[in-house]
C-alpha cells in the first residue's frame, strides 16, 4: 500500500513539473506580432513532455531505492518479532530513512535489555543473587540427568536460626542485607570446596531464610558431613551489620543421591526432614537423612491427620487447674489445659500433640475451639456465682493470625462472657516480641476487663524497660527458677531478685510448679502468695474442680467451700 502511494506521488510530481516547464515556455518563448502560434505551442509542449518523463524517471528510481528500504524495514521487523535482535539493521534503511533506523536500532536494544533484565528475575533472588527456586531446581535437574553410573552427589538444605528476631528487631531492610552475607559465605564455602577438589555446587535460595546447596560430585557420605560443617562454621561466625552485631547459626539436613533419592523431589523432601530434625533437637546442627527420620516424618504427618480428625469428632477436652492466694486458701483462677480423649488410647497430655500443632497450623483450629469452650464455661460460671477467671493459653501461631482478636471477641459476644471473666497467657519470649498492633489489641482487650498474663518468666530474655511498658497484669514465674530455691543459695537470690522487680513494677506474682510445702515456705518468706503446682492441685475436670474451689458448688461444708485443704502429699509430678 505504501509502494503504490509512492508511484501516484511520483507520477504527481511528474506532471506537475511538465505543467510547469510547458507554461513557462509559453510565457517565455510568446513573442507578440508573430502569428506562429500552434508552432510555439508544440515547442513548449515538446519541452514539457521531455521534462515531465525526465522527472518521471529520477522519482520513480527514487520511489524503488525507498521502497526496497521499506520492504527491508519490514522484513528485520518481522524478524525481530520472531526473536532475532542481536542482527545489525540493514544499511540501506539508514542510507534512505536514517531517523527510522536509529528508533529501528534503539528499540531493539532496548527490548534486549529488558528481556535479559526479565530473566534475572525469573532465574535468580533479587536479594542474594543466587539462583531461586526455579533456576536452582532447573540446574540440578541437568546435573542429574547427565549422571554417570556410580557418581554421588549431595543436596544441603539450610534454615537460618534467628533469623526471624533479626527483621523484628530490626527491620527487614536488615534482613535483605543478612541474606545477602549468608549468600557471600555459602559463596565462600563453594569456593574453598573447589579448590580442595570437591568441585562446584548449585547454590539457591529457596523462599524466606531457606538456602539449598547441591554439590553433583561427591565421594560420599563423610565428605558431606565435612562440607556441612564448613556451612555451620561460616554462618555461625559473627555478622556485622553497620554498628550492630548479629549472631546467627544454621540447622542443616543432609540428603545423598542415590542413597536418599535419585530424583530433585525425593532428595529435597529427603534434606527437608533432616533439617526439620537437626532444628527440633536444638538448632544449630547438621543431621543426615535416614530411615528413621522418615519414620518420624510419617508419624508427625499422621498425627496431624488424626487432630484434625479429633477436632471434627470433638474427642478433645478441658481440664482446669486452680491458682491459689495461700494468704486466703482462695481459688483466685483457673488455667484451662487442653487434653486429647484419644477413643483408642488414655488421656493424651499436650506435651505429646500441642508442638505439632503448632508446627503444622493445626493450633489455630484447636485453639478456636479452646477459646470457644472457656468463653462458654466461664459465661456459666459467671452465671452460677462463681467469679475466678479462667486462663487461655494462647500460642505465637495463634497471635499471629490478622483476624485472632476478631475471632475471640465474637466467642465472647456469642456466649455473653464477662470480660471479667477471661485470662490471657502469654509466652515470655513472644510478649517481648509483640507487634505494634497486637499491643494495641491487647490494651483495648485489658480496657474492656479481660487480664494479661506473661507466661514462663525466667525462661528467655526480658527487656526490663520493654517489661515495664507491656500491656499486663500478672507475670507467672517459671518452674525452673524455683526448683531448687530450698537446697541453693544462688537459686533464692535470683528468685528474690526477679519477685522484687516484677512486684516492684506493680504487677502480681504467680509462681508455677510448686511440687514440695518447703518451696512453698521459702516463697512466703520472699513474698509470693499466690501459687499453682501439683502440690496444691492436679489438673482435673469441670465438675471435681467445681466441687473443690467452686465457692458456693459442691458438697464442702460452708467454711471450706473454695478454699484449700493441704492434705494431700507432696507429688514429685509437675503441675
Amino acid at each position: 500500500m505504501r509502494g503504490v502511494t509512492l508511484k501516484s506521488r511520483a507520477a504527481a510530481f511528474a506532471c506537475s513539473a511538465g505543467a510547469l516547464v510547458f507554461i513557462l515556455s509559453l510565457v517565455l518563448g510568446y513573442t507578440p506580432g508573430q502569428p506562429d502560434d500552434i508552432g510555439q505551442i508544440s515547442r513548449a509542449l515538446i519541452i514539457a513532455i521531455l521534462c515531465g518523463t525526465m522527472s518521471w524517471a529520477s522519482a520513480r528510481q527514487t520511489v524503488a531505492t525507498t521502497a526496497t528500504a521499506i520492504d527491508m524495514a519490514t522484513e528485520r521487523l518481522v524478524s525481530a518479532a520472531h526473536g532475532d535482535l542481536q542482527s545489525p539493521v540493514p544499511g540501506e534503511i539508514g542510507r534512505e530513512m536514517p531517523d527510522l533506523s536509529v528508533a529501528m536500532a534503539s528499540l531493539f536494544s532496548q527490548v534486549r535489555t529488558n528481556m535479559d533484565h526479565v530473566q534475572t528475575l525469573a532465574l535468580f533472588d533479587q536479594i542474594t543473587g543466587l539462583a531461586n527456586r526455579t533456576s536452582f531446581c532447573r540446574q540440578v535437574e541437568r546435573h542429574l540427568a547427565e549422571r554417570v553410573e556410580g557418581d554421588k552427589a549431595a543436596l544441603f538444605f539450610i534454615d537460618l536460626d534467628g533469623f526471624k528476631s533479626v527483621n523484628d528487631t530490626l527491620g527487614h531492610a536488615a534482613g535483605d542485607q543478612l541474606l545477602a552475607r549468608v549468600a557471600g559465605r555459602l559463596r565462600e564455602v563453594v569456593m574453598a570446596q573447589v579448590a580442595a577438589g570437591s568441585g562446584d555446587a548449585v547454590i539457591g535460595r529457596l523462599a524466606g531464610d531457606e538456602f539449598t546447596m547441591f554439590f553433583p560430585n561427591l565421594p560420599g557420605h563423610s565428605a558431606a558431613a565435612r562440607i556441612a560443617r564448613a556451612i555451620q562454621f561460616a554462618l555461625g561466625e559473627r555478622f556485622e551489620l553497620g554498628s550492630q552485631h548479629v549472631d546467627l547459626g544454621a540447622s542443616i539436613g543432609i540428603a545423598c543421591y542415590p542413597d536418599h533419592g535419585e530424583t530433585l523431589t525425593a532428595l529435597l523432601r529427603a534434606a527437608d526432614i533432616a533439617m526439620y530434625h537437626a532444628k527440633h533437637e536444638g538448632r544449630g546442627r547438621a543431621e543426615m537423612y535416614t530411615a528413621e527420620l522418615a519414620l518420624e516424618a510419617a508419624d508427625r504427618a499422621d498425627l496431624e491427620r488424626a487432630l484434625m480428625l479429633a477436632l471434627q469428632r470433638d474427642e478433645f477436652i478441658l481440664e482446669f487447674q486452680a491458682q491459689i492466694d495461700v494468704a486466703s486458701g482462695n481459688a483466685v483462677a483457673a488455667e484451662a489445659l487442653v487434653r486429647w480423649a484419644h477413643p483408642e488410647r488414655n488421656l493424651v497430655m499436650p506435651g505429646a500433640f500441642v508442638p505439632v500443632a503448632e508446627e503444622s497450623g493445626v493450633i489455630v483450629a484447636l485453639g478456636d475451639w479452646v477459646m470457644d469452650r472457656v468463653c462458654e464455661t466461664a459465661a456459666r460460671w459467671a452465671g452460677m456465682g462463681i467469679s475466678q477467671r479462667i486462663a487461655i493459653n494462647i500460642s505465637t501461631r495463634e497471635l499471629s493470625q490478622a483476624d485472632f482478636f476478631l475471632r475471640l471477641r465474637h466467642a465472647i459476644a456469642t456466649h455473653q462472657t464477662p470480660p471479667t471473666m477471661l485470662e490471657l497467657e502469654i509466652s515470655e519470649s513472644l510478649a517481648m516480641e509483640m507487634e505494634p498492633r497486637i499491643l494495641e489489641q491487647l490494651t483495648a482487650l485489658r480496657r474492656d476487663g479481660v487480664r494479661v498474663a506473661m507466661d514462663d518468666f525466667g525462661t528467655g530474655y526480658s527487656n526490663l524497660s520493654r517489661l515495664k511498658e507491656l500491656p499486663v497484669d500478672r507475670v507467672k514465674i517459671d518452674r525452673s527458677l524455683v526448683r531448687d530455691i530450698t537446697t541453693s543459695a544462688e537459686a533464692r537470690t535470683i528468685c528474690s531478685a526477679v519477685v522484687g522487680l516484677i512486684q516492684g513494677l506493680g504487677l502480681e506474682v504467680v509462681v508455677e510448679g510448686i511440687e514440695s510445702e518447703a518451696q512453698m515456705d521459702m516463697l512466703r518468706v520472699i513474698g509470693c502468695t499466690q501459687f499453682q503446682g501439683y502440690h496444691l492441685a492436679r489438673p482435673t475436670g469441670e465438675q471435681a474442680y467445681l466441687d473443690r474451689f467452686g465457692g458456693t458448688i459442691g458438697s464442702a461444708g460452708p467454711e471450706t467451700k473454695g478454699r484449700v485443704l493441704f492434705l494431700r502429699q507432696p507429688d514429685p509430678r509437675r503441675g
